[in-house]
């Protein structure tokens, strides 16, 4: 089966197909060369997917990230970016393999083509020439032999004719003669010219053109060959990433296996954990004995010299609150004389705060946090500490490891002298020793805070703290410094009394503006969830189910003020009630 035998007269045809050949080879490369871009598309978009959902960094997104669920959903993102680079892989093969290989092949294939064809139109060319030629000989022997019969009878005639002269007849003779001798020349190279074309076209049709068609049919066949190539690459490039592809989902897979439901459950104890005791049981109180009962702490007709107080649930306001508190006002205490109060204050330091703790309990309220954390409850306080004596310690181990890089520098510069100057690097080794100092200060100051707070944890078995996160006030009135009242209502503690901030100033200075001060209106309600004893100064007691008016919500440190009545207010824990804040509720007023 061969084009040239088969297909000899159709060589426009042929030429035809050809192109057309060529014309699906480059819509093949068209195809191939969109489906790479989308193939980027889709590894990019895949990315940009990725990238969204990634935690940001320095971002409190990125700490909730800490459980194994989110850890899972991480990884799944991380093998969907590796998953977009294989795409990406599969268009840079292509592209490659295919759209490269085959448009190098395409203009080789174009100029072979051009060539062969070219070939054929060549001896197309020669052969009708030489029918031309052939063509060209046979009318002139025929011509000339028209002219000779002609000739011949001209001359019969002549001879015939007795009026004719010899002369003309001899005239006659020799024209004839002459018309049949080129007649027969014209026969001779008729017959030569014939002989010729047919030898042409012989080669024309069973050599030249098999031969030509013979190249265009291989030409063609490795074309349909090379396309049958690429499509077989095509589909490889593709079954290359499968592996690597069934590698990422399967890291899926493990990551979502990795889950631990009871490991986040444990996480979501550490991260929230206040340690602080559940409330203890309440106390029975005897109101059948009226004569026994107990007398608020800082009421101003009980006296100082009397020993401590027997704080119970349910009595009026514990006193004045704490710091900068309106002091309460119950129509059953009345005030002592200013000079009974001056001399109690002469006998025994105020027991109000030192300066320092109402600084504190001010910035806290104000909303900035503390340097030791102790506006956070105690446990998370502890974790907060021990974070930050964990990057002080990094901190010191990357300047201690820049002061020995430092130092092994020197001893180089020491050894060569030609590669520096060693005392250029003192005052960097100095200033590198001054910094790990600091450190080290910082560091011993979280430690101390972490141990104190270590140490004032509660045991499982105590039940001597509560959530509010006071210890019970067992303070006696005769109270020499302030560091018996270092517990704020917010969980705060302030430090030791130096000797330069002894309280300068009268109790009954802060006393009298307390009581001038004008009432907060209500902001709205709140009910009791959890019964609290208020046994510290500035809180009150409130019980399970109990509805209070709210003056001031929770500012960022856990407390929340309310208040029972015009003369009893006080701060709370905000996670022992439910707030309504509500301008329009009941009890609310507005004071101008």
């Amino acid at each position: 089966m061969s084009w040239g035998t088969e297909l000899w007269d159709q060589f426009d045809n042929l030429e035809k197909h050809t192109q057309w050949g060529i014309d699906i080879l480059e819509k093949y490369i068209k195809f191939v060369k969109e489906r790479t871009e989308i193939e980027l598309s889709y590894a990019k978009q895949l990315r940009n997917l990725s990238k969204k959902y990634q935690p940001k960094k320095n971002s409190k997104e990125e700490e909730e990230y800490k459980y194994t669920s989110c850890k899972a959903f991480i990884s799944t993102l991380n093998e969907m970016n590796d998953y977009a680079g294989q795409h990406e892989v599969i268009s840079e093969n292509m592209a490659s393999q295919i759209i490269v290989d085959l448009a190098r092949y395409v203009q080789e294939l174009k100029q072979e083509r051009k060539s062969n064809f070219h070939d054929g139109r060549k001896a197309q060319q020669h052969i009708e020439t030489c029918w031309k030629q052939l063509e060209s000989s046979k009318r002139r022997f025929e011509r000339d032999c028209k002219e000779a019969d002609r000739a011949q009878q001209y001359f019969e005639k002549m001879d015939a004719d007795i009026n004719v002269t010899k002369a003309d007849v001899e005239k006659a003779r020799q024209q004839a003669q002459i018309r049949h001798q080129m007649a027969e020349d014209s026969k001779a190279d008729y017959s030569s010219i014939l002989q010729k074309f047919n030898h042409e076209q012989h080669e024309y049709y069973h050599t030249h053109i098999p031969n030509i068609f013979q190249k265009i049919q291989e030409m063609e066949e490795r074309r349909i060959v090379r396309i049958g190539d690429s499509m077989k690459t095509y589909a490889e490039v593709d079954r290359q990433v499968i592996p690597i592809i069934g590698k990422c989902l399967d890291g899926i897979v493990k990551a979502a296996e990795s889950i631990d439901q009871k490991n986040d459950s444990q996480l979501v104890i550490e991260a929230y954990k206040s340690g602080f005791e559940p409330p203890g049981d309440i106390e029975f109180e005897d109101y059948t004995q009226p004569m026994k009962r107990t007398v608020s702490d800082n009421s101003l007709s009980n006296s100082r010299g009397e020993g401590k107080p027997d704080l119970k649930f349910g009595g009026k306001s514990k006193g004045k609150l704490w710091p900068f508190i309106k002091k309460n006002k119950s129509p059953k205490q009345q005030k002592e004389p200013l000079s009974h109060r001056f001399n109690e204050f002469m006998t025994s330091k105020p027991k109000i705060h030192c300066f320092r703790s109402l600084k504190r309990g001010l910035s806290l309220k104000l909303g900035a946090t503390p340097e030791d954390f102790s506006n956070l409850p105690p446990e998370q306080r502890r974790k907060k500490l021990q974070q930050k004596v964990d990057e002080l310690n990094k901190e010191i181990q990357k300047e201690m490891d820049q002061r020995d890089a430092i130092t092994k520098m020197k001893d180089v510069y020491l050894k060569n002298p030609q590669m520096g100057d060693p005392a250029s690097l003192d005052h960097k080794l100095a200033e590198v020793s001054q910094n790990i100092e600091k450190l080290r200060l910082e560091t011993q100051k979280f430690e101390a805070w972490l141990a104190e707070v270590e140490g004032r944890l509660p045991a499982r078995s105590e039940q001597m703290r509560r959530q509010s996160g006071l210890y019970d006030s067992q303070n006696t009135p005769t109270v020499n410094n302030c560091a018996q009242d270092r517990e704020s209502p917010d969980g705060s503690y302030t430090e030791e009394q130096s000797q330069e901030s002894e309280v300068k100033v009268l109790a009954t200075d802060f006393d009298d503006e307390f009581d001038d001060e004008e009432p907060l209106p209500a902001i709205g309600t709140c009910k009791a969830l959890y019964t609290f004893e208020g046994q510290n100064e500035g809180t009150i007691s409130v019980v399970e189910g109990e509805t209070l008016y709210v003056i001031e919500e929770d500012k960022g440190d856990g407390w929340t003020r309310i208040r029972r009545n015009e003369d009893e207010e006080g701060y709370v824990p905000t996670s022992y009630v439910e707030v309504y804040l509500d301008k329009n509720a009941k009890g609310a007023k507005t004071y101008i």
